[in-house]
């Protein structure tokens, strides 16, 4: 599947070079002549606008050529470990770390941006939040970037020549290419599906973040290509003159309307107001695309600009197939048997348990999210849930079959057939769709009630079965994304699967009632086989209303009053543990800085990777 997903993202590259070198004999004017008539062909500058649009698509192509190497080898690296590890306890060789990989993590991969501060929010008020600072590595990748397109836009123009409007129109038609280019990359991560997540295992978060940078790089651009324009016809008619030809002609106006689309789009896309208003957002921001590549469109619809328009199919193609995959996932997930159902549970501490029963089975695997649709709350309102558990169970509709001339299904064909997957989500109450939902079940009979659902997914999924020392951390919801990796790996260690001979799970929770989010699961796991022998729970509870809540049950699940020592905790791990360690995270932003900080500290001497799971608009 990577391979495809490679030749398809090649193929259109491809495409998009062949219409830029279709365009060579007609790219000095490609976007439009001068207020005061048809600019001359320029063929070198034709020429240095194709060879631009050739590099920029090399960049992508090294790009994911980079970190589909990387990964490549990283999980070659995890096969043969866990294969060396199976039945032996005995892993010293694989806690020992490579100087320059772990040099690479801790100063680079794993890096915030300056000292400690990556996932910890910005807040101006408890409504209100302004974002988080991307890593060491992000950064750089992004700053590479803008500097690479800025160096384009002015890249070989005579600044020496005194025709101030050659220099304009160069400046213009070169910005207007660039802008329309980076369209491609901008439709293309900006889906659930796009093929670069399944190529470079990046998550979708590091997508939507390059995303909305190489957005920023669009506008500007566009922006860039209109007030060349406008320079242009001031230089030879004045700024009234500039001002009003933007609105001359159809080819003016319409690229005017998109310029103004994509200013609105930069404007209504800062974190406090994608947080703040987040359906809003979305819906206004899915127009505004539109209207701006539509404006586009037609702006570039001459026969002499043909060529240029045609690398707008591109946009539109995976705009329009990412979305058509998405609408038949859905369909196929949830359509028949019944549709799928998913019951609403009002849970102690302001939480839900939303319990959904699919139409079709599914394979379930650790470290998964899934997009709730619940029409009755809002048709087409959708959030990603981190999936907590799931089980395979029987059909309740089995037991009111009347048995017919065939009899009760007894194969195991006939039992798969009228199986449904369960799959389970914690919902912390917030506010928008997540309020809405706990009131109308706080205010249903019992405290619950069922509704038709849908389930877009699963996306994401880890596997640490490579890992001696596992040690998972939890605050409040996040142990959603923690309690499927610890039944895998106690299920996986209880049946000789895994290299994991040390796990251990910190949960911080503020009162002893959230332990009801999760018991009946904990109970289950609690009664695997050789338990015992891997698993070691900590629970942290920051805001006892009394000491005699505080009690630990056995010397595998300990309880705590008060906030973890992380740095105690991590060099335990480090001095007791077996072979290479994972760290992961998934809850606060506080805590995911703190670990991070901690683990950075200790990759020198210990062969740890960190992994948080976040999940960020």
């Amino acid at each position: 599947m990577a391979s495809t997903a490679l030749n398809v993202l090649g193929e259109l590259v491809k495409r998009a070079d062949a219409a830029a070198q279709g365009g060579n004999s007609t790219a000095g004017g490609a976007h439009g002549g001068s207020s005061g008539g048809k600019a001359a062909y320029d063929p070198v500058a034709a020429q240095n606008n194709v060879d631009v649009q050739h590099y920029l698509g090399r960049i992508w192509y090294a790009f994911v050529a980079v970190f589909a190497l990387y990964q490549l080898i990283y999980h070659f690296v995890r096969y043969i470990r866990t294969v060396a590890c199976l039945n032996n306890d005995k892993q010293r060789y694989f806690a020992v770390p490579t100087t320059i990989f772990a040099n690479f993590r801790r100063h680079f991969l794993n890096a915030p941006l300056f000292r400690q501060r990556h996932h910890r929010e910005f807040k101006i008020s408890s409504a209100i939040n302004v974002g988080t600072l991307p890593s060491r590595l992000q950064t750089l990748m992004l700053l590479g970037y803008f500097a690479t397109n800025v160096g384009f836009c002015f890249w070989r123009i005579d600044y020496s020549n005194s025709n101030y409007e050659a220099i304009a129109s160069i400046l213009r038609n070169r910005s207007g290419v660039m802008s329309v280019m980076n369209c491609i990359p901008l439709f293309l991560l900006a889906g659930r599906n796009n093929p670069i997540i399944m190529l470079t295992n990046l998550p979708f978060d590091t997508m939507n973040l390059i995303h909305r940078w190489i957005g920023r790089i669009v506008i500007l651009e566009a922006l860039c290509h209109t007030l060349a324009h406008m320079a242009k016809g001031a230089h030879t008619k004045g700024w009234g003159y500039a001002v009003k030809g933007l609105v001359g002609s159809e080819m003016m106006w319409t690229g005017l309307i998109g310029t103004a689309a994509f200013t609105v789009l930069l404007l209504q896309s800062p974190s406090a107001i994608r947080h703040a208003f987040y359906e809003t957002f979305l819906t206004v921001h899915i127009i505004l695309a539109g209207t701006a590549i539509g404006g586009v469109w037609v702006h570039l619809k001459a026969p002499k600009r043909r060529s240029q328009q045609k690398m707008l199919w591109v946009v539109v193609a995976l705009w329009s197939i990412e979305r058509f995959f998405r609408l038949v996932r859905l369909a196929y997930r949830n359509m028949g048997k019944g549709g799928t159902k998913a019951e609403v549970e009002v849970l102690p501490g302001d939480a839900l348990r939303v319990t959904v029963r699919m139409a079709r089975p599914w394979t379930f695997r650790p470290g998964q999210h899934a997009y709730l649709y619940m029409p009755s709350m809002g048709l087409w309102t959708n959030h990603p849930f981190s999936l907590a558990w799931s089980d395979d169970e029987e059909n309740l509709d089995i037991s009111t079959m009347v048995a017919d001339e065939k009899g009760l299904p007894m194969s195991r064909q006939d039992i798969l057939q009228h199986s449904k997957t369960s799959m389970s989500f914690i919902i912390r109450r917030r506010t928008g769709f997540t309020d809405t939902l706990y009131k109308k079940a706080d205010l249903s009979a019992a405290g619950r009630f069922t509704t038709s659902a849908l389930i877009e997914g699963p996306y994401g999924g880890e596997n640490l079965n490579s890992y001696g020392t596992v040690m998972l951390w939890a605050a409040g919801i996040g142990i959603t994304h923690q309690v499927p990796q610890v039944r895998e790996i106690v299920a996986a260690y209880a049946n000789g699967t895994t290299a994991t001979r040390r796990l251990t799970l910190v949960w911080i929770i503020q009162s002893p009632e959230h332990l009801e989010w999760i018991r009946t699961w904990m109970t289950h796991i609690l009664a695997m086989p050789r338990r015992r022998e891997i698993l070691k729970i900590l629970l942290f509870v920051t805001r006892p209303r009394s000491t005699k809540e505080i009690h630990s049950p056995s010397s595998s699940v300990q309880m705590f009053p008060g906030r973890p020592n992380v740095d105690s905790l991590i060099d335990q791990e480090m001095q007791e543990g077996i072979g290479a360690a994972a760290v992961t995270t998934c809850g606060t932003g506080g805590l995911a800085d703190e670990l991070r900080c901690a683990v950075r500290k200790r990759q020198a001497q210990w062969n740890v990777d960190f992994r948080e799971e976040s999940f960020s608009w």
